[in-house]
């Protein structure tokens, strides 16, 4: 699996954060649609369905502002001791009759997302949810390099601008 902005990327799913384990809550895109396991029993919608899908929460800093912060929370968790569980962000599924909001996990390292990638990535979210960005087009990029991991920043970022056609 990799991570590319609010990504988590694998051979055949997309999640909005981390991907969920056990009974966790969390966000997952497929070709059929939107999926969300963690509420109630989980719930599922069709692209046609989705109106929007937005994030709230979300912990975003400049690049210098986010090493900071890591080199922080690092100092701390050394000095308490034990690692806390990643941070956690809503995101809303709203399709014209309803708004699910369910939560996610951070998928970077820190749970600290850089505003350039979370910028393109609410965008993405927007024109997936619009029928104007494919799904099919992460799923393949997710097949052909998810396996070698999280792609440096640079290349996150040009993913995320083809993608969402920024």
């Amino acid at each position: 699996m990799a991570m590319v902005g609010l990504f988590w990327i694998g051979e055949d799913s997309v999640y909005v954060g981390a991907e969920p384990t056990g009974a966790a809550s969390g966000v997952r895109l497929s070709r059929k649609g939107v999926e969300a396991p963690g509420v109630g029993e989980g719930r599922f919608w069709t692209w046609d369905e989705v109106v929007r899908i937005e994030t709230h929460d979300v912990a975003v800093r400049s690049g210098a502002r986010r090493l900071a912060a890591m080199a922080f929370d690092t100092a701390l968790a050394a000095v308490a001791g034990g690692a806390e569980p990643p941070p956690a962000f809503s995101v809303d599924v709203v399709t014209a009759g309803e708004t699910v909001r369910t939560d996610a996990f951070a998928a970077v390292a820190g749970g600290i997302y850089l505003s350039s990638e979370y910028e393109l990535s609410t965008t993405l979210l927007q024109r997936l949810a619009d029928g104007t960005a494919e799904i099919a087009d992460l799923l393949a990029w997710g097949r052909d390099h998810a396996a070698a991991g999280t792609p440096p920043r640079a290349e996150r970022e040009a993913l995320l601008r083809k993608w969402a056609g920024a």
